[in-house]
């Protein structure tokens, strides 16, 4: 239940339309709903501002089908990360409106009205091979109502790539910037613009990268002082975080419900 259908119901019940015990009934399954496998959190987004997110990997495809049902129930915008097709096809026979980017891995549902934000998050990418961690930001983001410009394939190996976009970097509120290797965009990009940088390592690189350890612990030294670190591949957690920053940005009035 979003912070919007809580008003809808306690203006309904203000009114004599709809009784305090059916209020109550709608309200039972409020804080979480246990359906078995999986305690939902429908009051998450009166808390956080936004529902809880459904993470696919390690449950089967009924599972998450199940899940993203009740959440779909409850009205609420619905994001699925690192979802297989099996798991899009489990879903979409159910909701056939339910969306699939198959380089993020994520389902999206969008049952609420888009108010974009009048600021804009940009999404860095250093190589083609960063792309799945970059979408997964920029469909995070993208899905708590946030505007995006995204910037791929503009590593430091052809640095001259991202210079060619540093107008429009520098008017970006919040910058999520996604790199494997050794990580030194992030750096770069810090030194480039005024804004918050989230730095995202990946695990593409050779063996003494370490599966992303090195962009990890590059990216931790950092010597620009705006660039903040999340954990190797974790584009959900950047998109996330960048999102919240963007809110706090805008003026109370424009901030989503």
């Amino acid at each position: 239940m979003t912070e919007q259908t809580l008003r809808k119901l306690l203006e309904s019940v203000r009114k004599g339309e709809q009784s305090i015990d059916e209020a109550i009934t709608r309200l039972r399954a409020m804080p979480f709903e246990d359906i078995g496998f999986a305690k939902i959190d429908h009051h998450r987004s009166i808390r956080c501002g936004f529902p809880e997110v459904i993470y696919c990997e390690g449950k089967s495809a009924d599972q998450v089908a199940a899940i993203f049902d009740r959440c779909a129930e409850a009205g609420n915008n619905i994001l699925a990360t690192r979802a297989s097709r099996d798991v899009y096809d489990a879903v979409a026979r159910t909701y056939p409106k339910a969306e699939y980017n198959e380089t993020a891995r994520s389902i999206t549902l969008r049952q609420q009205e888009k108010t974009p934000s009048p600021g804009t998050i940009a999404i860095v990418s250093a190589g083609t091979s960063d792309l799945p961690v970059a979408e997964e930001a920029r469909v995070t983001a993208e899905m708590m109502d946030q505007t995006t410009a995204t910037f791929y394939d503009v590593g430091v190996a052809g640095i001259h790539r991202l210079f060619a976009h540093s107008e429009a970097l520098q008017a970006a509120g919040v910058a999520v910037v996604v790199a494997g290797m050794e990580g030194a965009l992030a750096s770069v990009v810090g030194g480039l613009v005024d804004c918050p940088v989230i730095a995202v390592p990946t695990s593409i690189g050779y063996g003494a990268s370490f599966q992303g350890l090195a962009a990890l612990l590059g990216m931790l030294n950092s010597c620009a002082s705006g660039v903040t670190v999340v954990n190797i591949d974790n584009g959900f957690g950047a998109g996330y975080t960048a999102a919240l920053i963007n809110r706090r940005c805008q003026p109370t009035s424009t901030r989503a419900e």
